[in-house]
């Protein structure tokens, strides 16, 4: 008989449940517990929200971090980069400015004491060749990480045109 987890969001009244069949371990049906709380107050958060646009993009925010948790669990790294090179290009980071982020993990991993020529592309697309290093843990990269490498790029180009 299947198992069942309900939760609902005690601001909106938003039920979800998730019915199949379970582990019988307790840290199992825990976490499937926690992870349903949480699916639960995000889809509230999102359906709350007035803007239809700002909706919109909270859902596609959403549904990009589950896809690349779904491959980042499945260990498709190439999926992951072309997931996480899709959403800098969303978010207005150009192609030559993920380059120069690229060259620069580079470089910190020789100082490092690394291999830089075992990076390729970390984040493949179909327009740059090469594969992405399985190796590479890009799920310790955070948001602050990769903004911090497009901010320096971005404040060294705003310095060169100052000059011209």
């Amino acid at each position: 008989m299947p198992a069942q987890y309900s939760a609902t969001d005690s601001n909106t009244g938003l039920e979800v449940t998730v019915t199949g069949e379970f582990p019988e371990e307790k840290d199992d049906r825990v976490r499937i517990a926690r992870t349903t709380n949480l699916f639960t107050r995000l889809m509230a958060t999102i359906l709350s929200t007035e803007s239809t646009e700002e909706r919109n993009q909270r859902f596609r925010a959403i549904e990009t971090q589950l896809e690349i948790a779904d491959s980042l669990i499945k260990g498709d790294m190439q999926a992951v980069g072309e997931l996480v090179r899709d959403t800098l290009n969303d978010m207005g980071v150009t192609e030559d400015q993920i380059r120069d982020a690229e060259e620069q993990w580079r470089e910190q991993i020789v100082k490092l004491g690394g291999d830089p020529d075992s990076i390729e592309n970390i984040f493949p697309s179909q327009n740059v060749e090469g594969t992405a290093n399985n190796d590479l843990p890009l799920e310790d990269l955070t948001p602050d990480d990769i903004e911090d490498l497009f901010n320096s790029n971005k404040s060294d180009d705003d310095d060169k045109s100052d000059e011209k």
